[in-house]
């Protein structure tokens, strides 16, 4: 299996869609209007197997029983989306990796999903509780000290 970077910023699943004499991944609208991504900055794209022995679809549907969605973005590629690792209210560890641009910190968890926690500084490790869950990114609170590894 390939490690994933540390500077690993954010992860999603995406087909790759041919259009005229190029081939596009697309990145879901949410990404950019909920700050995750912007358009003003250059990224670096990784393209990862969803898995080697099975097409991304059975694995979802081995693991996925929730109805099918009627948003047209996941019925255009076929796939549903998987739900955040986090849930509101969730008390957890983490530790910043780094500032945002609003000077809040930035850790990841599961999957490299993102939780933005405020009042902290990158190398924190401390306990924050969940409070607003979106489909690529969390918001949290700290709800203890933070201690610098």
């Amino acid at each position: 299996m390939a490690e994933i970077s540390d500077s690993l910023r954010l992860l999603f699943e995406s087909d790759v869609e041919e259009r005229e004499d190029e081939y596009v991944v697309s990145v879901p609208d949410a990404l950019v209007e909920n700050g995750s991504l912007s358009t003003e900055d250059t990224y670096r794209v990784a393209l990862l197997a969803a898995t080697a022995d099975e097409p991304p679809d059975a694995a979802a549907a081995e693991t996925d029983p929730e109805p099918e969605s009627s948003d047209p973005r996941q019925a255009r590629s076929g796939r549903r989306a998987q739900s955040p690792p986090v849930e509101e209210g969730e008390v957890r560890s983490v530790t910043i990796d780094t500032l945002g641009d609003q000077g809040d910190g930035i850790a990841k968890v599961e999957r490299g999903f993102i939780v933005i926690v405020s009042d902290t500084q990158p190398g924190d490790q401390v306990d924050v509780k969940v409070t607003d869950v979106k489909d690529t990114v969390a918001f949290a609170e700290p709800v203890s000290e933070a201690t610098v590894r």
